[in-house]
């Protein structure tokens, strides 16, 4: 019923700039929590950074002061601008949404998206 669809990824050399955009389409009520998560080859699907309904936002540390979360709230859809991008950022990069649904219940729902792979060659 909440269908995310996820754009922006790539390839770009250490130091480029790339950005994600997250949209979220379906029977939305509400979005409390967007945010971005990424899987590096061989590990474990980690946190990036977060934005609620509030507008506030969280980052991983290492990506602080280059990556920058934002959405627009009128088209349901999350942004992730990346800077100074390192040859560790390369991993699949996936869009996370906690909605409630706009149904009789308003039930509350958390969708994945499918991945973006970035890539950052040294």
């Amino acid at each position: 019923q909440v269908q995310l669809v996820e754009s922006g990824g790539g390839l770009v050399q250490s130091g480029g700039s790339l950005r994600l955009s997250c949209a979220a389409s379906g029977s939305i009520f509400r979005i409390n929590v967007m945010g971005w998560y990424r899987q590096a080859p061989g590990k474990q699907r980690e946190f990036v950074a977060v934005t609620s309904s509030g507008d506030s936002t969280n980052y991983k540390d290492s990506v602080k002061g280059r990556f920058t979360i934002s959405r627009d709230n009128a088209k349901n859809t999350m942004y992730l601008q990346m800077h100074s991008l390192k040859p560790e950022d390369t991993a699949v990069y996936y869009c996370y949404v906690s909605a409630v649904v706009a149904d009789p219940n308003h039930r509350s729902l958390e969708v994945w998206g499918q991945g973006t792979l970035v890539t950052v060659s040294p």
